[in-house]
């Protein structure tokens, strides 16, 4: 089922449908690999966020 992961960033768990908090998720995501790279596509987002407000200044 789409979108039906999520992504525990707590205990670190991937979640089919959604169990725990949503102060706790990230998500929802296709797939149960999707989720699992929740935490790096976090991390270079913000990377390319921080570079465009870099070459903004």
């Amino acid at each position: 089922m789409a979108g039906n992961f999520w992504f525990n960033t707590e205990t670190h768990e991937v979640e089919e449908g959604r169990q725990s908090d949503w102060t706790k998720l990230m998500g929802p995501y296709a797939s149960r690999e999707e989720a699992t790279q929740a935490l790096e596509k976090a991390r270079r987002r913000n990377q390319d966020w921080d570079a465009e407000d870099e070459a903004q200044s």
